[in-house]
């Protein structure tokens, strides 16, 4: 790759409505600024994945009856939420057309369409690119299979599958599209076997491009609330120990209970909740809170970069991604047991020297191979 000529295109999931999604698309492309390399989100926005934040959702599943049914239950999530519904998309779209996109660029919302672009190293990941669950099966653009004459080179930058593998009846087609990839990193150590088996060839695992910021980048993009004296809860699954944990917290502390919502149902008794909250208020609300419940990957990602007193419960679908980033950091003990306190202490002089090195080989094995 010529210096003169490394504009990268970022091929990620900048448009799903989801703090982790979009805030690891910013920390990607912010960090390659960093670094001296000019990187631009490219639109790529299919129906497949901003399908599901419509109005009247379009999540194409188990065939038309499955996308109907689906798309149903979905709908009556969104008639619950009232005029939230439209205060939450507006937060995300505020995000997004400040940080990530140049509104002039032209929406992509078909693979074919990516044949005019003109860049000649593109990045696809991080986030979970090769999940067929989110994905809606697996799709080629985030392999960079893709037709474009000026295309030179496609860098898989901490690509996740959700798990350490696939369901063996995707191993043929995994292969298949990972011959369009000329350097492949993971973002969970769990995974790098199994990738490596079907490319036969050199899998790194790095860290999720959020980790690329330091503190003081996140705080200069984030919007605090106006509460103090919070104890935060986050969930990506319903988690009724968490709960329980929670109000339990709550007592002991003499602390008021903030939770961000993103699955619907039933309102926690006494919790304040916000169902609103865009990306920078995501940040703000971690960084002030006193104590942080979650078992978000990204919540629990940006407790170690605020440092945070946590605790991370476990994850039925995702638990793998979240056993790896504590591991990392050597704060296994934040996993919730019975008897451990959240105010356990941590050495964080010892967490920021593990999350150096890390991030230190994460941007060699970036920057090597996009100036290569």
């Amino acid at each position: 790759m010529r210096e003169e000529d490394s504009n990268v295109g970022i091929i990620t999931f900048h448009c799903s409505d989801n703090y982790g999604a979009m805030l690891q698309a910013y920390g990607l492309k912010r960090g390659l600024s960093g670094k001296g390399i000019k990187a631009d989100i490219i639109r790529y926005e299919p129906p497949f994945m901003t399908g599901r934040h419509w109005w009247l959702p379009y999540i194409p599943v188990n065939g038309v009856i499955g996308c109907i049914w689906v798309g149903c239950q979905r709908w009556r999530t969104h008639l619950g939420m009232g005029t939230d519904f439209f205060k939450l998309r507006s937060s995300m779209r505020n995000f997004r057309e400040r940080y990530l996109i140049r509104r002039r660029d032209r929406k992509l919302l078909f693979s074919g369409q990516l044949k005019m672009l003109s860049y000649r190293c593109y990045i696809v990941g991080s986030d979970q690119i090769w999940n067929p669950n989110i994905t809606c099966g697996l799709r080629k653009v985030y392999f960079g299979a893709f037709e474009n004459k000026k295309k030179e080179k496609v860098i898989a930058y901490a690509a996740s599958l959700g798990s350490a593998a696939l369901s063996q009846k995707y191993d043929k087609k995994f292969s298949g599209l990972l011959k369009y990839v000329d350097v492949i990193s993971v973002r969970e150590a769990a995974a790098v076997p199994y990738v490596k088996r079907l490319c036969r060839g050199d899998v790194a695992a790095v860290l999720d491009p959020v980790f690329l910021l330091e503190e003081k980048e996140w705080a200069a993009i984030e919007n605090r609330p106006r509460i103090n004296q919070y104890i935060l809860v986050y969930t990506t699954e319903k988690n009724k120990k968490l709960y329980e944990y929670a109000k339990k917290l709550s007592q002991e502390k003499g602390m008021e209970v903030v939770e961000l919502r993103t699955i619907r149902g039933k309102r926690e008794k006494g919790f304040i909740t916000d169902d609103t909250a865009g990306p920078a208020e995501f940040l703000g609300y971690v960084h002030k809170a006193a104590y942080v419940v979650t078992n978000s990957f990204h919540g629990i990602v940006f407790s170690i970069i605020y440092k945070k007193k946590f605790l991370a419960f476990p994850h039925g679908s995702f638990g793998t991604r979240i056993e790896n980033i504590l591991r990392i950091h050597g704060l296994e003990n934040r996993i919730y047991e019975d008897e451990r306190s959240i105010d356990d202490n941590i050495d964080w002089d010892e967490v920021n020297r593990r999350m150096q090195d890390a991030v230190r080989q994460s941007y060699d094995f970036l920057v090597k191979n996009i100036r290569d």
